[in-house]
């Protein structure tokens, strides 16, 4: 039997379509769901028609309505086999949005950060005024006809710079109206140098916030420091309210050490945050990264978590886990979903002392320096290499089933793990389709 739930929606203007990989049958949450990556369309079936995807048997009485329940999806442009042919796209080779790295210092020692505690590998330094002008400056010059335009600044904890990013902020909301243009900022920050002024400022410019917590009391200060939770939680809890609880993220990242991070997103959630994201940690420190031997559990554990947050869907006591928001109906266009962040092409990472890098996490790599703010791009050819990197040439992800939603990954990820921006990290790719078939489901049972 098939349910259908959602049908064309979001097409990917792919004529042609691919012999392994264009759909997915899968069973979550207790329901069973075919997903035809083409067509972007997603259908319930029942257990006997999953098993037969599967190449499982399936009794025999059960055949016929499989076979003329397939036929007819066929028959409506589903669950095609034929190659595909790569689409013809312009790129505009405009920027679009920069990460100012406004500290290479931070109050914390974080055990699992990627960052080095702050400097990246070099020395602990902030950045100048002069050097964040001009840095915005580059931004606005080349940006073509981009019109909404975004600046994160990052660190390290840029809170410890706090009177550059206050000034930046001033200057570039000046000067992008003098280019016709809107800049939208963004700060990540660990909270602990919060402050009323702070919150105020952040508030009345309705600048975005990324407020880092990882849960549990025990959990965080076991990754962050002893005393870091009691801290910085009161504070999130005065910012997000007084903005109502709007326009932020919780970031958190789990670990070895809390396989269990449903526990985490419940905690956060009891304390009234609505905004979460919890991620895998990014290291590899044997102690606290993923390892393939931990994927069944975490499975699990995204499973437990999408039930969890199911139930207080239904409950009116909604919540956002940033990797279970999908919209089928109006999802990322055909460039998006082929080439991703757009990092090492629109989107750069400025050093403090005013070096390009393809992204923050790049920042330090000597081979992925690409200029500087004030004499612009030097290696175009590095950022042709990135522009390039689209998932038709990365490493088996063609022929994906969740690649229009993974975009064939994190560049950066790869890169440190593997070498090379065209493999990506394995681990990242099974936690990307598990997520995904939790947030498909999600999208079918909460309608």
């Amino acid at each position: 039997m098939v349910t259908w739930l959602y049908f064309l929606s979001g097409e990917t203007d792919l004529e042609e379509k691919l012999v392994s990989g264009n759909w997915h049958s899968f069973q979550c949450l207790g329901h069973y769901f075919l997903f035809d990556v083409i067509t972007n369309s997603l259908f319930e079936i029942d257990e006997s028609f999953h098993n037969y995807l599967q190449g499982y048997p399936v009794p025999e009485a059960k055949l016929a309505d499989i076979t003329a329940d397939i036929a007819e999806l066929k028959a409506n442009g589903y669950l095609q086999e034929q190659n595909e042919e790569i689409p013809d796209y312009q790129r505009d080779n405009s920027i679009k949005a920069l990460c100012l790295h406004v500290s290479h210092d931070c109050n914390l020692r974080c055990k699992y950060c990627f960052a080095g505690t702050g400097p990246f590998g070099g020395k602990r330094e902030n950045m100048s005024v002069e050097v964040g002008k001009a840095a915005i400056d580059f931004l606005l010059a080349n940006s073509g006809n981009k019109r909404q335009l975004e600046i994160d600044f990052f660190g390290g904890e840029p809170l410890l710079n706090w009177d550059v990013v206050r000034q930046l902020v001033d200057y570039g909301s000046v000067t992008a109206t003098q280019y016709g243009k809107e800049l939208h900022f963004t700060l990540t920050t660990n909270g602990i140098a919060l402050t009323e002024p702070i919150i105020d400022y952040l508030n009345g410019k309705e600048i975005s916030v990324v407020l880092s917590l990882d849960g549990r009391a025990d959990v965080n200060n076991r990754m962050r420091g002893t005393g870091c939770y009691e801290t910085i939680v009161p504070k999130y809890q005065e910012l997000v309210a007084r903005r109502n609880n709007q326009n932020y993220y919780l970031r958190g990242t789990f670990t070895a050490a809390n396989l269990d991070f449903l526990e985490d997103v419940k905690h956060l959630h009891s304390l009234g945050f609505k905004e979460i994201s919890l991620e895998p940690v990014v290291t590899n420190d044997g102690e606290y990264r993923i390892t393939e031997a931990m994927l069944p559990a975490i499975r699990e554990e995204y499973e437990r978590l999408a039930a969890y947050y199911l139930e207080q869907r239904q409950k009116d006591n909604a919540f956002t886990f940033f990797h279970f928001e999908i919209n089928l109906n109006h999802g990322p266009c055909l460039l998006k979903r082929l080439t991703g962040c757009g990092a090492g092409y629109d989107y750069f990472a400025v050093h403090p002392n005013g070096n390009l890098y393809p992204c923050h996490q790049f920042v330090g790599v000597e081979a992925m320096l690409m200029g500087d703010v004030f004499g612009g791009i030097k290696k175009q050819e590095l950022r042709t290499e990135f522009g390039d990197a689209t998932l038709y040439k990365k490493e088996n992800c063609a022929g994906c089933w969740s690649r229009f939603y993974c975009s064939g990954g994190c560049h950066a990820n790869a890169y440190l793990s593997n070498g090379s921006i065209y493999q990506p990290e394995s681990i990242s790719c099974e936690l990307q389709r598990k997520r995904l078939e939790c947030a498909l489901a999600l999208k079918a049972l909460s309608e």
